[in-house]
């Protein structure tokens, strides 16, 4: 078992830049390739962002690219979520999650889907005010 709790949500304005870090606990965190995703009211969850065991290799999804940076400290048992030029459209509750899949399976373009992961953390709330 993977424990992941998230935190570093709030209320920011568009434009604005918030850090997310979703803590790990149980089983060896280098093991895991890690996501983020993010869900808003009334729709599906959706990737955000992936990362593989050992921080070389990231994949993004194509409406964060270039704004939102994943990255992780394993001796820290962390994942971050560095998310920059916030838009209205991020509002969500955003989840981290880890995979026992291999970390290069993960990262690649078509893993978004929610299935790949195992373990989910309970979410933070992010609400970008326009």
């Amino acid at each position: 078992q993977v424990q992941l709790v998230e935190s570093g949500g709030g209320l920011v304005q568009a434009g604005g830049s918030l850090r997310l870090s979703c803590a790990a606990s149980g089983r060896t965190f280098s093991n895991y390739a890690m996501g983020w995703f993010r869900q808003a009211p009334g729709k599906e969850r959706e990737f955000v962002a992936a990362i593989d065991w050992y921080g070389g290799t990231t994949n993004y999804a194509d409406s964060v690219k270039g704004r939102f940076t994943i990255s992780r400290d394993n001796a820290k048992n962390t994942v971050y979520l560095q998310m920059n030029s916030l838009k209205a459209e991020d509002t969500a509750v955003y989840f981290c999650a880890a995979s026992a899949l291999p970390g290069s399976s993960i990262v690649r373009p078509s893993a978004t889907a929610p299935s790949l992961y195992a373990y989910w953390g309970q979410g933070t709330q992010v609400t970008v005010s326009s």
